[in-house]
């Protein structure tokens, strides 16, 4: 059975708020002061998905540029783009400064007698 396009995004975008704890924006970041499709105290993410799975995905700047500056907007610290080849496992992108921070921290956690703030 074919279903539309909405269907799919709509499934992926709920899988991406479960796991970071978020909310899924209403109308797909459509209205004027809400952007974005998920989104968190810190962060805003942009979902991009197929309806078949599929081995390539094309990332477009746009999409980063565009998520990168709905963030600043909305005072967000972080911005993604997650997105997923139709088989439901997420993949994400961040930029070279947010993979730095990230990198730094789980260092930190490797080393001994450092305790996890959670």
């Amino acid at each position: 059975m074919n279903r539309p396009t909405r269907f799919y995004s709509n499934r992926q975008e709920k899988r991406v708020a479960k796991a970071v704890s978020g909310y899924k924006v209403v109308n797909s970041g459509a209205t004027t002061f809400s952007k974005g499709d998920v989104t968190t105290d810190n962060w805003l993410i942009e979902c991009k998905t197929t309806t078949s799975e599929k081995s390539s995905f094309s990332i477009k700047r746009e999409w980063l540029e565009k998520n990168r500056e709905e963030a600043f907007a909305m005072n967000k610290d972080h911005n993604a783009l997650a997105f997923d080849y139709g088989d439901g496992r997420n993949w994400y992108v961040i930029d070279e400064k947010t993979f730095v921070t990230l990198q730094r921290l789980l260092e930190q956690e490797e080393q001994p007698g450092w305790q996890k703030p959670w």
